[in-house]
């Protein structure tokens, strides 16, 4: 018990034993006061004893909970209750290095050697779980020092501690900064054998001495940061076996060639080491950037091909970084792909999952692993079960865990050499775990349907039970009736055992359902091309007449939901475009205002100006309206032509009868595609894909012109039809219906903000129409830029009046027949009107 009060974790006893002397006065008030603070730090401490003992009964996956647990625990010295705690903690997760060294300790304190074997189990396994050279160091020393064999030097002792010996050297020698000191201890354990040997038996001397010698052989060969003393004190040792070699020179030169030039090579390794050992070793540097550094060593190393060196730096890395999930699955990858199976990998996997249990890929991987190496069922069933008490991030990985589970016992089930207990029912059992576990919170998902598809289909292939298969897709179906893809996997499992009558059964239960995005069209064409491929005519009528109405309904549906969306974009754009004009009548209202009376007197005489040139110019309209018109036909006959789009990145209205709108298109798809989509109808004459004017990209809209209207209704009935995985829309193109919407909306693509410029190019267009219904000229942009710059905000509420544009009812024949009242400005609600009325 003494250890226990005087260990660090404690610290209540520092001045325990001083000859400090009190001065009687004040030593009785000195105790009273001692005794109260030891009673209130008891007090205290069995208080937390009690939280801690509450939180682990509810919570024993907290680690730190543990930790402090055990701290509380040795500093009271209730040594049942924490070798308890130790045991529930271990049980859990991997101790650290310390903590075994702290328990090994504890318990040796307690116990004598007849108790030797118990303290020799807790080294064992401390070492098993980590890689630690200290801990090793520890083990070897209690060995030597408690082990009576080993103490007396008897021949079976000498052998377990070289034997133990080895397995340091095998686990730690290739540690580059602290295996030295394994080999240091090894050389003078070998060095204290070879003084209890009889001078008179030289035989048995000799054989000490060469053991000795290839000990310090093998130690120079390796690379390590003492190569230089490890020489030194090597030549001294010679020297005192009787060779001659300058035992104060750190040169090769006297020893033999083949230690020499492994020492040599030896040499560079660690100096081409050197830096990076520095990195991962320094003290002042975060942890982030010391897993940095050790990535970086391990891609160096694997650069070199030696696999026993990697999974030393490996085993270093995770000592420092233990619950560093990406460093676990890095190493497993790599064991993988190396060593692929054996026991080496299985310990690897194991620590990783009790060391990082949240990660389901390394529970998977775990399964593959025993599964690889041969493992009997209870193992494996033992990990699997292990696993699902884990805390996942997700319900995939619990999905993925069991899919992995169910894959091994398929593969052992079906192989000739599997086991004979494994049957199908196990398989069922699992899936039937994995349905209940993840269905509730994984309704509608492709992992649900990749798991009952996986499910049905072994109820066919290894249970040859086809009701069990239909009750897996009939079960899924009851939590996911409104998945459309559950619905056609189960029809092709049908259509795949050529049970026609069953598959058609199914579609006259699914064609009225509603499905997400277009899924209801889609299971109605289904079952039409269903029918077509697999039944009679009566059976494709039948089908036709339950269809067609619900592909009418389902198109209403959706033109009345487009008219909603189209309504509401609409109503916004004209909030937006009054609310603007407000802003810029008030802006301007109040810019003049602000202005002095000589300066609002001049902007008046100057508004008077411009007036009357819009005057004079205006009775010039009628001339230049005559030449457009004639303008206007010659342009007409041009455009009866087939013509390329030479601004395809602008929406523009094409007056020939024989185009197709194409809507849905593929933004991959080119010219050339939807030259071959028609070639089967011919006639095609030039085809225009609308790009987008900022990026450049396809807006999935084209217009394709066709020689005559029966190219273009062969071209119409190919709607619906895929082109590059999507459902093209073909509907006769109708550029007098877009005409006439362009007066009172945008083009997709355009903002609200170009409502004014918009409606001048719409009224100048309509002025320019003859009673025949030909248009005015195009216009070019620049002209149409040079117009926008001049525009005169007149009055209240009004529209901006381009300057070189006539006034709306303006007559071009009767100039005398103006009045005041056509001058004035229209409101909105008066152009409102004029546009209804026409």
């Amino acid at each position: 018990m003494e250890e226990f009060e005087k260990s660090p974790v404690g610290g209540d006893t520092e001045m325990e034993g001083s000859d400090t002397v009190e001065n009687p006065k004040t030593s009785p008030k000195s105790s009273s006061d001692s005794e109260s603070s030891d009673s209130e730090d008891e007090a205290n401490q069995k208080e937390q004893l009690l939280t801690l003992e509450y939180e682990l009964s509810t919570n024993p996956s907290n680690y730190d909970a543990h930790v402090q647990y055990i701290k509380l625990l040795r500093r009271s010295g209730e040594i049942e209750k924490l070798r308890e705690a130790r045991e529930n903690m271990n049980a859990l997760f991997p101790l650290s290095p310390e903590m075994w060294i702290e328990w090994a300790k504890d318990e040796a304190s307690l116990s004598n050697d007849s108790n030797f074997e118990s303290v020799e189990k807790l080294y064992e396994r401390g070492i098993s779980e980590y890689l630690s050279i200290p801990l090793w160091c520890e083990y070897l020393n209690y060995v030597q020092e408690h082990d009576p064999k080993v103490r007396d030097c008897s021949a079976d002792g000498i052998s377990k501690a070289r034997n133990l010996f080895e397995r340091a050297v095998t686990a730690a020698a290739l540690h580059v900064s602290q295996g030295p000191l394994i080999w240091d201890s090894y050389t003078q354990f070998e060095q204290a054998i070879l003084l209890t040997i009889d001078p008179s038996d030289v035989q048995a001397k000799e054989k000490q001495v060469q053991r000795i010698r290839s000990i310090f052989h093998r130690y120079l060969s390796i690379p390590h940061a003492n190569l230089k003393s490890t020489l030194l004190a090597y030549k001294a040792w010679e020297v005192e076996q009787g060779n001659s070699l300058d035992a104060e020179s750190s040169n090769v030169l006297g020893i033999s060639s083949h230690v020499a030039s492994a020492y040599q090579k030896a040499e560079e390794m660690f100096n081409a080491r050197g830096h990076l050992e520095e990195q991962i070793t320094k003290q002042d540097v975060s942890e982030s950037e010391r897993f940095q550094h050790y990535m970086g060593y391990l891609d160096f190393e694997k650069s070199f091909g030696d696999p026993a060196r990697v999974q030393i730096l490996y085993e270093r890395a995770i000592t420092d970084f233990p619950v560093s999930s990406d460093l676990w699955l890095h190493y497993t990858r790599y064991l993988d792909k190396t060593l692929k199976a054996g026991n080496v990998v299985k310990d690897v996997y194991s620590r990783a999952t009790r060391s990082c249990p949240w990660v389901g890929e390394l529970w998977v991987r775990y399964l593959l692993c025993l599964e690889r190496g041969l493992a009997s069922e209870k193992e494996i069933s033992a990990a699997f079960e292990k696993s699902l008490k884990c805390t996942f991030s997700t319900l995939e990985e619990y999905l993925d865990l069991f899919i992995t589970r169910v894959d091994g016992l398929r593969r052992r089930i079906s192989s000739a050499s599997g086991d004979d207990v494994l049957n199908y029912s196990m398989i069922r059992e699992s899936f039937q775990r994995a349905a209940d576990y993840v269905s509730p919170h994984m309704k509608n998902t492709d992992g649900l349907l990749r798991l009952h598809a996986y499910w049905a289909r072994l109820e066919l292939k290894l249970g040859n039970d086809l009701n069990a298969a239909r009750g897996v897709w009939e079960s899924l179906l009851k939590s996911c009736g409104s998945m459309l893809e559950a619905w056609q996997s189960y029809i092709a499992m049908e259509i795949e055992l050529d049970h026609i009558n069953e598959a058609r059964a199914i579609y006259k239960r699914c064609y009225s359902k509603r499905f997400s995005g277009t899924g209801s069209e889609d299971i109605c064409h289904s079952w039409l091309r269903f029918e077509r491929e697999f039944g009679t005519l009566e059976d494709l009528n039948h089908a036709e007449q339950k269809v067609t109405p619900r592909l009418e309904e389902l198109q209403l549906f959706r033109l009345q939901q487009e008219s909603k969306c189209f309504t509401g974009a609409t109503d916004q754009r004209e909030q937006t475009l009054k609310k603007t004009t407000r802003e810029k009548r008030k802006s301007g209202s109040s810019a003049i205002d602000d202005q002095s009376p000589a300066k609002r007197q001049k902007h008046t005489s100057q508004n008077k100006k411009l007036h009357e040139k819009e005057k004079a110019q205006g009775l010039n309209l009628t001339e230049v309206n005559d030449g457009e018109e004639k303008k206007g036909k010659v342009e007409e006959q041009v455009n009866d032509k087939p013509m390329k789009d030479t601004n395809p990145t602008k929406p523009r209205l094409y007056t020939d009868k024989c185009t197709a709108f194409v809507s849905n298109l593929s933004i991959t798809a080119k010219d050339e595609d939807l030259r071959q989509f028609f070639s089967d109808v011919g006639g095609v004459t030039a085809i225009r894909i609308l790009l987008d004017k900022f990026t450049g990209k396809s807006r999935g809209l084209a217009y394709v012109d066709f020689e005559d209207d029966e190219h273009l209704a062969a071209a119409v009935a190919k709607n619906k039809q895929m082109l590059h995985g999507k459902k093209l829309s073909i509907a006769r193109s109708n550029p007098k219906q877009r005409k006439r919407e362009s007066f009172s909306t945008t083009a997709p693509g355009e903002d609200a903000n170009n409502q004014s410029g918009k409606h001048g190019s719409s009224v100048s267009k309509e002025s320019g129409e003859n009673s025949k219904g030909s248009r005015a000229p195009h216009v070019p942009q620049s002209t149409g830029r040079k117009r926008d710059e001049n525009i005169q905000l007149k009055g209240k509420n009004t529209f901006a009046v381009p300057r070189n544009v006539k006034p709306l009812g303006w007559t071009a024949n009767k100039p005398g027949t103006r009045t005041e009242e056509d001058e004035k400005p229209k409101s909105n609600d008066e152009f409102r009107k004029m546009f209804m009325k026409n």
